[in-house]
């Protein structure tokens, strides 16, 4: 049987519902999705695309590195973006994350959805080896 323990941090929005910003199970962290909010303040950052997508990960970063792990560990991500148009701008930043030289991409799946938490552009969840 498997364990599972929460992690959080500060260093990005904390849980305001019934769920963790992450889980540890075993060898693997399964994170909550991160939308573009300042945990300092809680708002939606400003800037469009470019800035929420860019908030989105630094707060799934710090969640990783809170588990002990980081960006290049992570094997599988899911974008959910507002608008499909956005996808490039989106890209972009993500690649600069997620595929520097030398660094294996996840995989990843992106879907356009309805709406997102307080009417965010963009949610990325992840699933990193510890």
């Amino acid at each position: 049987m498997s364990v599972k323990h929460a992690v959080s941090t500060p260093g990005a929005p904390a849980a305001i519902g019934p769920y963790s910003q992450a889980v540890r199970s075993g060898d693997f962290l399964y994170t909550s999705g991160q939308v573009g909010l300042d945990p300092a303040t809680g708002a939606v950052v400003e800037g469009g695309i470019e800035a929420q997508t860019t908030r989105a990960i630094e707060n799934l970063k710090a969640v990783l590195e809170a588990a002990g792990t980081g960006l290049k560990n992570v094997v599988k991500t899911t974008v959910f973006l507002k608008n499909m148009g956005d996808f490039a701008a989106m890209n972009a930043i993500y690649g600069r994350y997620f595929a520097p030289e030398g660094v294996v991409a996840p995989a990843r799946s992106t879907v356009e959805v309805a709406r997102l938490p307080k009417d965010g552009l963009v949610e990325i969840e992840a699933i990193a080896r510890i």
